[in-house]
């Protein structure tokens, strides 16, 4: 099946989401080219159509208390961040977005050149350290490096924080799904959106 229609295109994105949403997947790309194998098909969809199906399909599943869990998660956030203030934290991810599903977890982007500054002061409030890593991506032929640090709550949420130097704070980043800049919540953005409107979602559209 070649012929590329609408139907066609939401069929695999569909596919593609609920790959993702089980977690027989965990990227795109392969989910994409696992779903349109199964439709016999070349095409492939956009990400913001797979990312709008998986969006549908976490509603179907959580409904109503997927927006009490995204309150939760973003109080956690604003915690975390009130604990790390002097390091620029960013929120990002599905938590910012608020797009979260069963098994997001709190992304909140950091800017310090001395990652165990972050991990004592995270020690003392409690935050169970899973694991960390340093990984390097390669963007427009230079190098980044960042510091990943993957952290339990007491209240048993998944976070990782990502730890960059000073220099990428003004570096700006566009997102691979949506297409816009990731601008993120700083505190005070992420204090007044839990004041006026908590489950208020960051989407191009």
């Amino acid at each position: 099946m070649n012929n590329n229609t609408p139907e066609l295109t939401n069929k695999i994105a569909r596919e593609a989401a609920s790959l993702l949403y089980s977690g027989a997947e965990k990227e795109f790309k392969q989910a994409k080219q696992k779903a349109a194998k199964t439709f016999k098909c070349k095409f492939l969809p956009t990400n913001l159509e797979v990312a709008i199906e998986f969006d549908r399909i976490a509603e179907e599943n959580e409904g109503p208390a997927r927006i009490q869990h995204l309150i939760k998660m973003r109080k956690e956030a604003l915690r975390i961040m009130n604990i790390l203030n002097a390091y620029n934290p960013i929120l990002i991810g599905s938590v910012w977005r608020g797009t979260i599903h069963h098994e997001s977890d709190i992304d909140i982007r950091v800017y310090h050149d001395e990652p165990s500054d972050i991990l004592n002061a995270l020690k003392k409030d409690d935050y169970k350290i899973v694991r960390t890593e340093w990984t390097n991506v390669t963007e427009k032929g230079q190098k980044r490096t960042s510091f990943h640090a993957y952290l339990e709550s007491l209240t048993q949420e998944r976070i990782e924080i990502i730890v960059r130097s000073h220099e990428d704070l003004s570096r700006k980043e566009k997102c691979e799904i949506y297409g816009d800049e990731i601008t993120g919540l700083n505190m005070k953005q992420l204090e007044r959106t839990l004041g006026e409107n908590p489950a208020k979602r960051f989407l191009p559209f």
